[in-house]
């Protein structure tokens, strides 16, 4: 599966958005990184070459992602970890980063609990989520045809999940009940490119 979506879903979908979110977290200055949900390393291969003096803890909850990951980037010091229950002492970072991962934490206060203890005092969690499923046109489309392929009981995943956490209203309540202020919240939309039609249905 790692395999797969660093082929398939990496250059359209998340590529990107690790770009962006790379050179914003390097304008931070950041000495010790910590990055959560991490996949197949974009955003870690990024966060290594945007924050060369930075040391980068990269994580994720699934083994098989953390084996390959750590061989796209290997400047980066990989572990299988749970965001909900970080194996971090407290104030051990002065940056978390996560792309694209909160929207699929079971508990979200829980975990934006477990990223404020592992910061800093004046640490800072950097972060991005899908915006509803309406402003992804190819998800629109998948979404559109699941619902013909199933009409009686269409599959729920895209709205609820991926795109299920795009309210800025919730994210910020959830934020400050972890004890998190909000700096910072700007919409943006990127191009991804596919090489193919083919390829990003098979993603």
């Amino acid at each position: 599966m790692p395999a797969a979506y660093e082929q398939y879903l990496v250059p359209v979908v998340f590529r990107p958005f690790a770009e962006d979110l790379a050179t914003r977290a390097a304008a931070l200055r950041p000495r010790l990184i910590l990055e959560l949900a991490a996949g197949t390393g974009v955003l870690t291969t990024g966060l290594l070459e945007a924050a060369p003096s930075a040391e980068v803890t990269a994580t994720d909850l699934n083994e098989a992602m953390v084996a390959f990951g750590s061989a796209q980037a290997p400047g980066a010091v990989w572990r299988q970890a749970d965001a909900q229950q970080l194996p971090f002492p407290d104030g051990g970072f002065d940056l978390v980063v996560c792309q694209f991962g909160v929207m699929f934490f079971p508990a979200r206060i829980e975990a934006f609990t477990e990223i404020h203890r592992v910061l800093a005092p004046g640490g800072r969690f950097l972060f991005n989520t899908w915006g509803p499923l309406g402003t992804h046109a190819f998800e629109v489309a998948l979404q559109a045809g699941l619902e013909r392929a199933f009409p009686a009981d269409p599959p729920r995943f895209f709205p609820t999940v991926p795109h299920g956490y795009a309210d800025p209203a919730v994210v910020a309540a959830d934020l400050a009940a972890a004890g998190f202020a909000v700096e910072d919240e700007q919409e943006l939309t990127l191009q991804g490119r596919a090489a193919s039609t083919a390829d990003l249905a098979t993603g």
